[in-house]
């Protein structure tokens, strides 16, 4: 009996050890995801707040009576509607094509023999550190040359390959076994039917982390559309929202410019909400055993 008094003791210390640290990683985690959303929360309460409320000191968080007049407004204002329209098609256009060219890639790569492939492998992997923002002069003077200044093809061609794709899909691919592809060619199946019947259904997670990587950073973009798009009806989201909210604090309706910041992050948190379990499954790139 004193044994068995003993070992229950030991025990339920140990769980009491086990179950403080863990508890106090739960109150960490609560503190930095109550950080990273407080401005979007904030954000969201003021824009159903008149001014009066919104410039009141303390500051009011609680949920205003104005967000139908805010939201109506926004949403009518500036075109809205067109510029949300025009970003939609350049992120799906930008993200099919770069999830096409970055597959496309990694399976070559992986699957084919051919002159300088690590090389070039090397050389793909030298471009992350490239970022678009240095290239983007000579890159305005080729777009130039082209004609396709303010041009759909201008946000759209530049970015069609992406080196983060390949390097996903490539790591992937290499994870898989090399039995597929043997038994495949036994079977007679050529590159695109092994891609297609094959490969394709075994990465849909990693497809839908690049897409979802994709549309959210071509929804994002600004310094770009801004310098290659003149005509404010051609104009993305991201640069508009500057135009619409400048007028809306000029005119004191700070509530209509959070109201436009809320409407034009909603696309985005559909894609991540759609493709979240994908997202993070897609980086799980180590093969089970």
């Amino acid at each position: 009996m004193h044994s068995a008094t003993v070992t229950a003791a030991v025990a339920t210390r140990r769980v009491k050890h086990r179950s403080r640290p863990k508890f106090l990683s739960h109150i960490l985690l609560s503190i930095i995801c109550f950080i990273v959303a407080f401005p979007m929360v904030f954000t969201i309460i003021k824009s159903t707040q008149n001014l009066g409320q919104i410039m009141a000191y303390p500051p009011n968080l609680m949920p205003g009576d104005q967000i139908i007049n805010n939201f109506s407004e926004a949403w009518n204002s500036s075109h809205l509607v067109q510029l949300m329209g025009n970003t939609i098609l350049v992120a799906v256009a930008v993200t099919l094509s770069k999830t096409v060219t970055s597959m496309l890639a990694g399976m070559a790569f992986v699957y084919f023999r051919f002159p300088l492939r690590s090389p070039l492998f090397i050389f793909v992997l030298l471009t992350l550190m490239m970022p678009t923002d240095i290239l983007i002069v000579a890159l305005f003077r080729m777009m130039g040359q082209l004609g396709w200044t303010n041009t759909a093809q201008a946000l759209i061609v530049p970015f069609m390959a992406s080196a983060t794709g390949t390097l996903l899909f490539r790591q992937h691919f290499s994870n898989m076994p090399a039995e597929l592809a043997d038994a495949a060619q036994i079977d007679g199946a050529g590159p695109i039917q092994f891609l297609w019947r094959i490969l394709i259904p075994l990465s849909w997670n990693i497809v839908g982390a690049l897409a979802m990587i994709q549309f959210i950073g071509v929804w994002n973009q600004y310094l770009w559309p801004l310098l290659i798009i003149n005509d404010n009806t051609r104009q993305l989201v991201q640069v508009a929202l500057k135009g619409i909210t400048i007028n809306a604090l000029d005119a004191g309706n700070w509530g209509v410019a959070m109201a436009a910041a809320v409407i034009a992050s909603i696309p985005p948190l559909i894609v991540f909400l759609f493709l979240q379990e994908s997202f993070l499954r897609g980086f799980a790139l180590t093969r089970e055993k």
